[in-house]
């Protein structure tokens, strides 16, 4: 099987390779790499262009935000399995890649998943969050469970069939995609229980109370253009996951 990676960046020239050498050193070969860059002015082009060999393809252009980037990497890539990797993140380990696609071919199934760890972004070694997925449980979507995002790989099949990022989602549109292919289509889900990715603190859905107040909102709206009835607790019962999970190592 043959997996898409896809790294999106935006003036992360202080991270970008550190990103890149994670998928670069993975022990699973037949794997494509794009990376969509946002027309960064910072060096990161610079940085990138030192690996170009290694790379399959590689574009610089405007583009209307993070997920209008996701969107340009799915379409670009020509692999059974998409997964993505930001900039200023980590695939955890050598054998992650490898581990996810025994997973898809013993179980056939349409998204494999794994565990998030959140780092100090001062001090990369310090766990400051451990995301412990745990088994596929559909009823907890109603209570606020979702996939952690760059630890998900799905096939390329559902996004053919059921679409890419919603263009109208500035923060959740990878927790609508999830909820769109996984609770509303369906999908053949199945957890893999290693930790995928490592990322830096501080992303955009936790960051200021503005950006949550947003996130929370998104959330709400995932259920309503999905069609599907939300329970008027899991605006309490998300956040309290991510409380959960600054206390959760194992």
């Amino acid at each position: 099987m043959k997996v898409s990676i896809i790294t999106v960046v935006w003036n992360n020239v202080s991270t970008v390779a550190e990103a890149i050498e994670s998928v670069l050193n993975q022990s699973y070969s037949n794997i494509e790499y794009i990376i969509v860059d946002g027309k960064s002015n910072d060096g990161t082009v610079e940085v990138i262009e030192k690996y170009a060999n290694k790379i399959d393809t590689f574009i610089s252009e405007k583009d209307n935000g993070l997920y209008d980037a996701m969107n340009k990497g799915i379409q670009i890539a020509t692999g059974d399995i998409i997964g993505f990797i930001n900039a200023d993140d980590v695939i955890n380990s050598n054998n992650c890649v490898e581990e996810i696609v025994k997973k898809f071919e013993s179980t056939n199934a349409d998204v494999v998943y794994g565990d998030k760890i959140y780092v100090d972004p001062q001090n990369p070694s310090k766990v400051v969050r451990y995301w412990k997925s745990g088994e596929f449980n559909r009823n907890s979507y109603k209570k606020g469970w979702m996939t952690p995002h760059l630890s998900t790989y799905i096939k390329k099949d559902l996004y053919n069939k059921f679409g890419g990022f919603r263009g109208d989602f500035k923060i959740a549109a990878d927790y609508e995609l999830m909820l769109r292919f996984i609770y509303k289509q369906e999908a053949k889900t199945h957890y893999l229980p290693m930790v995928i990715a490592k990322m830096r603190a501080g992303g955009l859905s936790n960051g200021s109370l503005k950006n949550v107040a947003i996130s929370n909102y998104e959330v709400y709206k995932s259920w309503k253009v999905n069609g599907l009835s939300i329970s008027p607790l899991i605006a309490i019962q998300k956040p309290m996951r991510k409380l959960a999970q600054l206390f959760k190592r194992n």
